[in-house]
C-alpha cells in the first residue's frame, strides 16, 4: 500500500501570519496521524516563512510515524538541522532560498559529485535519503549511481494537464516508466507537488511501484470545507485501492 505523507508547511504558513501558535502545527500533525496518515513532510525554507526549525525539532519529539524533511543540502543550516533532528527521511530538493515552491527536480549529472557526500553523510546516521527528479528514466539511473536510497518524482507537469486534452495514460507514461526504471535499481519510489483527490487516484492506479505520496497544499486546502479528518481519510482510502498494473 502507498504511504501518505502529509505535508503540514501550510498549517504554519496560517499560523504565522497572525503570529502565536493558532493553528499549531504540532497539533496538526498528531491529529494527522491519528486520522490515518503514514508521516509528516515539512520543508523548512531559510525565509521562515512557515515551518520553522523549532517546529521541525518539536516534531521530531512528538511522532509517532515517519517524518519526511524537504530542503536544499546546499544550506549549511538545513543540514545541521537534519543531523540534530535525525528524521527517518530527508527529501533533497534543488530550491533557491526565496523560492515560492519546488518547481523542478535535480540535474544529478551537474551535481552528483557535490551531492554524493552529503547523502554519505546522512546515511552514516541511519537517515533514508531521496532526491527530487524529474520524470525521465534517465534521472533514476543517475540517483542509483550516486547512491541514494529514494527517488520522489515530480509531479506538477501531470497536475497542471490532468483532465485537459492529453489522455491520462499518456500523462502518466513518463512517471511510470521513470518509477519502474527506479524499482528495478533499488529505489523507493515516492512522488508530489500539486497531487489531489481528482488527479491522485489514476496516477497511483497505474504505477504500482509507488511507495509514498507528499501531499499538503489541497489537502489543506480540502481540509477547509470537509474538515481535516475527512480530508486526511479520503486521501488515504485512494492509497489502499490496488493498482491497475505490475
Amino acid at each position: 500500500m502507498t504511504r501518505l505523507s502529509v505535508n503540514i508547511n501550510k498549517i504554519a504558513l496560517l499560523r504565522n501570519s497572525r503570529g502565536g501558535n493558532v493553528p499549531d502545527p504540532l497539533a496538526v500533525a498528531l491529529d494527522c496521524e491519528r486520522f490515518g496518515a503514514d508521516g509528516i513532510t515539512v520543508h523548512p525554507r531559510p525565509d521562515a516563512r512557515h515551518i520553522r526549525y523549532h517546529d521541525v525539532r518539536s516534531l521530531k519529539s512528538h511522532l509517532q510515524t515517519e517524518l519526511n524533511i524537504e530542503g536544499n543540502p546546499y544550506e549549511p543550516s538545513f543540514m545541521e538541522l537534519v543531523l540534530e533532528v535525525m528524521p527517518q527521511q530527508v527529501t533533497l530538493v534543488p530550491d533557491e532560498s526565496a523560492q515560492l515552491t519546488s518547481d523542478h527536480g535535480w540535474d544529478l549529472e551537474m551535481h552528483a559529485e557535490r551531492l554524493a557526500p552529503l547523502i554519505e553523510q546522512f546515511q552514516q546516521v541511519g537517515i533514508r535519503v531521496s532526491v527530487f527528479i524529474d520524470p525521465a528514466p534517465v534521472h533514476a539511473e543517475r540517483a542509483a549511481q550516486i547512491g541514494v536510497d529514494a527517488v520522489e518524482l515530480y509531479t506538477e507537469a501531470y497536475a497542471r494537464q490532468f483532465g485537459g486534452t492529453i489522455q491520462v495514460s499518456e500523462l502518466i507514461n513518463p512517471y511510470g516508466e521513470t518509477a519502474r526504471v527506479a524499482a528495478d535499481l533499488g529505489l523507493l519510489v515516492n512522488a508530489g507537488h500539486d497531487l489531489n483527490l481528482a488527479n491522485l487516484s489514476a496516477l497511483h492506479q497505474h504505477i504500482p511501484w509507488l511507495h509514498e505520496v507528499s501531499i499538503g497544499h489541497a489537502l489543506v486546502a480540502d481540509a477547509l470545507y470537509l474538515g481535516l479528518e475527512n480530508a486526511v481519510r479520503l486521501y488515504s482510502r485512494i492509497l489502499q485501492k490496488p493498482s491497475k498494473v505490475g
